[in-house]
């Protein structure tokens, strides 16, 4: 396998570790200070706000096709 067996794996698991510890904008507040505090928690350290997200990142994919599911969804007025 040579010197670089398994970097790609380490290469992946190094974004994704970045992505988990980025702070994220709260859409309360409009502050950046969204912060994970455990398996898709999040919380805001500005206004206490809690939410519920992906598990890494504030929003995933499915979230967000949820989201656009639910507006296309609300009668219009």
């Amino acid at each position: 396998m040579g010197s670089h067996y398994g970097v790609k794996i380490r290469k992946r698991e190094n974004d994704v570790l970045k992505q988990q510890r980025q702070s994220y904008v709260c859409p309360t507040c409009q502050k950046k200070n969204v912060a994970r505090t455990g398996y898709a928690h999040w919380k805001c350290g500005s206004c206490g706000t809690e939410l519920a997200g992906g598990a890494y990142a504030l929003s995933s994919s499915v979230g967000i096709s949820a989201r656009k599911t639910l507006q296309s969804l609300k009668p219009k007025k």
